[in-house]
């Protein structure tokens, strides 16, 4: 072990020497480069700066070879669950899609990135310390999910299919394809990418032994993309519109014991032992438009000013038939039949509007050695109603006006960030609900605060490469709309319930980090985050029903400490000496990177054991330049997760990935099994926080799957023809430090 880390001490500090001597050389090679020589740059797989960790999909395989859910699950830090939502490094995540909110949460989230191909994903941005040009409400942190790529100056098309099957009691397929075209004339620039995903799937599942179900799942979903720019001058005009439509079908045999209603008044239930075959259906659209202007300055080309309005609006339907319910009543000794059709169990609905405009503004600034001040406003508006059987049973409306202020400074090896962010919320609504053949009317409880959240971070250049950093943020998090939902929007049995909760409050954060990262790969860090009224999800148990609700944790602290180390697999088969010579690129060695994370939840009146978090993703590279990835994640059981304990790892899955790439790097393929082991289960005891006796769940997916992927770059007619910047939901450039506010 000790010989392992002196040779990564030596190994790291050979990496400076050597990317210091590439730099002296490269520059005395410019001065006598050959016209028409074309130097490209690698993309890194991963990429650490001093608030995100940049995580590249267009070039991994074992990353795009699916639907974005199950790359995003690959992530190491990151636990994804369909109970629980999604954290990263033990931070809540608030998911964007190019640089805009979606503003959904858990099952409705995870049907979202199931519908969308992997392959349609440039690179996803996981901002842990967003700064003041951010929304307050983006929480602890925001995954940012950035699909396409760049345009050239002449027409170009790039093709990308994927074909998977998983095969538990039958074979199931899943297809996607797109199409990406990119074009550049005299007056103007356009994109636009087009595609579809068609998914079969299994579900069995458990529910404390009081119903057992089985489910088949089909889902098809389809988008289009587009954008146009304008070059007027100096500036910059983009219009994007976005759609993108989801439906599901789903059908589900089950059977248990419930209590039914026979009689009112008085009411009178009895016991049924039953099977029953229940069809649901889920028909999404999404539709996004935007307008940017950005304001460039030709006397300081550092200067920015952006407008932008975006509008949003998003309609959802779900339903589901009781085919039949069959049976006996278990109090008859005669064994009398129970049959039965509900009919009709559930005809929900939802629609969401927002529209924002926002201004956001930068320049370079002395202060100390060097700097940078950015400020700007928004102001968004937000409806959401939903319907169930005819009755609006919710109104809810949202006006956030907010303004900000940042500064940025450099002081010889030290990196300032401090600003603060004021916002004014105006949340009000109504709920509707019908007992007894009466509607019954109550507000929501308001939500109209002025709020001031400040940020501030410190780095430190330790050396090249080398950096450590402190920060500080407070945000707040608004209850997504799906957790407000009053509806239910999964399969409801006769003895299950799955409702949201309108009355959530929105939860405040204080998140205080240290970390320590080195060269993109290697880093260690610790974080703790202070919650108050963190929006969780409960499932209790009443007799023989089971209630699924949201529920508002009144304090809890969410610890976290997480490593990753990259190791050459080199350092076991050559000497330092020659270590030391050798210019690393991770596209071109045989390594590891290894991940650990520990993560604690406290919680008032809940003892939870914390968990441990190992990520292991090898890169093997064979014969015939064929690249071989392995992954394995692991999550420990008997671990404490919000108000669940995992009986059983979340994550347990093995998934291979063997890439070929063929005609000049335009063609790749690949080869894939994911969870080959067939260990992803979900598996976990409830523990109620109002008391009563735990409860078991246990949910399994057919997530053993392989396929085949096919990736095909048409070549521009020019191939040194200028790129232009991605013009799809554009975001602004890393330099400029953030990226598109929608909330």
């Amino acid at each position: 072990m000790k010989k392992i880390l002196l040779s990564l001490s030596v190994l790291l500090s050979a990496m400076v020497i050597a990317q210091q001597t590439n730099e002296t050389t490269n520059s005395k090679i410019k001065e006598k480069e050959i016209e028409g020589v074309v130097m490209t740059k690698t993309k890194k797989a991963v990429e650490q700066k001093a608030d995100r960790t940049i995580f590249d999909f267009s070039e991994q395989a074992h990353l795009n070879n699916g639907n974005v859910l199950e790359g995003i699950k690959k992530l190491p830090g990151l636990v994804a669950t369909d109970i629980a939502g999604m954290m990263y490094q033990g931070k809540i995540l608030d998911v964007y899609l190019n640089g805009r909110p979606l503003n959904i949460s858990s099952n409705e989230l995870n049907s979202f990135l199931e519908g969308m191909p992997a392959n349609s994903v440039e690179k996803i941005e996981v901002i842990t310390q967003p700064g003041a040009e951010f929304p307050a409400t983006s929480g602890g942190a925001i995954m940012n999910i950035i699909t396409n790529k760049n345009a050239n100056k002449y027409l170009t098309a790039t093709y990308s299919g994927n074909y998977n099957f998983s095969n538990e009691d039958k074979l199931r397929s899943r297809t996607s394809n797109s199409l990406n075209l990119n074009a550049r004339n005299k007056l103007f620039g356009w994109q636009l990418s087009v595609g579809q995903n068609y998914r079969e799937s299994n579900l069995n599942s458990n529910q404390d032994n009081l119903m057992f179900a089985n489910t088949d799942r089909i889902g098809r979903g389809y988008f289009a993309k587009s954008g146009l720019t304008f070059d007027l001058g100096e500036d910059r005009l983009l219009l994007n519109y976005d759609i993108y439509h989801n439906k599901n079908d789903n059908y589900t045999s089950s059977n248990g014991l419930a209590d039914i209603l026979t009689k009112k008044n008085p009411d009178v239930y009895r016991e049924v032992r039953f099977n029953a075959l229940d069809a649901a259906d889920t028909n999404n659209l999404r539709q996004e438009g935007v307008l940017t202007y950005q304001k460039r300055f030709a006397d300081d080309k550092s200067k920015k000013l952006d407008f932008q309005f975006g509008y949003t609006k998003s309609d959802s339907k779900f339903g589901q038939d009781n085919i039949f319910r069959t049976g006996f009543f278990t109090d008859s000794n005669l064994g009398e039949p129970y049959d039965f059709s509900a009919g009709s169990v559930l005809e929900n609905s939802s629609d969401m509007r927002i529209a924002n405009f926002k201004v956001d503004y930068s320049q370079p600034l002395k202060i100390l050695d060097e700097g940078k001040v950015s400020f700007g406003g928004l102001y968004e508006k937000q409806n959401f109603d939903t319907e169930s059987k005819g009755l609006t049973n919710l109104e809810y409306q949202r006006q956030t006006a907010s303004t900000y202020l940042e500064f940025q400074a450099k002081l010889k090896k030290f990196d300032f960030i401090a600003g603060a962010r004021a916002e004014n919320y105006d949340i009000s609504g109504i709920t509707r609900r019908d007992s007894s053949n009466t509607i019954i009317q109550e507000n929501l409880i308001p939500f109209k605060k002025f709020k001031i959240f400040p940020n501030a971070s410190v780095q430190y250049n330790v050396m090249k490469q080398v950096y450590a950093l402190a920060n500080y943020n407070k945000k707040i998090n608004l209850p997504s709309i799906s957790a407000l939902n009053p509806n239910n929007n999964t399969f409801q049995g006769p003895n299950t319930q799955v409702t949201g909760n309108p009355f959530l409050q929105p939860t405040i954060f204080d998140n205080y980090e240290v970390k320590i990262s080195a060269f993109d790969y290697a880093f260690i860090g610790y974080s703790v985050s202070n919650a108050k009224n963190q929006v969780a999800q409960i499932i209790r148990r009443e007799g023989k029903s089971i209630f699924n609700e949201q529920v508002n944790i009144s304090n809890m602290k969410i610890h976290n400490f997480n490593v990753g180390l990259p190791i050459p697999f080199m350092i076991f088969t050559k000497p330092l000496s020659e270590i030391m010579k050798f210019d690393f690129n991770p596209d071109k060695i045989n390594f590891m990177y290894l991940y650990a994370g520990y993560q604690k939840h406290d919680i008032d009146n809940l003892k939870n054991n914390g968990f441990w978090i190992f990520n292991l993703m090898t890169q093997i590279l064979l014969p015939k330049d064929i690249k071989l990835t392995a992954n394995y994640s692991y999550l420990t059981p008997r671990a404490g997760y919000f108000y669940f304990t995992a009986e059983k790892p979340f994550n347990n899955s093995v998934d291979i990935t063997l890439t070929k790439k063929f005609m000049d790097n335009r063609l790749t393929v690949s080869i894939f099994g994911n969870d080959i082991l067939n260990g992803q289960v979900m598996q976990i005891r409830t523990n109620n926080p109002t008391g009563g006796e735990s409860l078991f769940i246990r949910t399994k997916y057919d997530s053993r799957n392989f396929g085949l992927s096919v990736n095909y770059k048409i070549p521009t007619k020019n191939k040194l023809a200028k790129e232009d910047q991605n013009i799809l939901n554009n975001k602004k450039e890393e330099a400029g430090g953030v990226l598109q506010q929608g909330q």
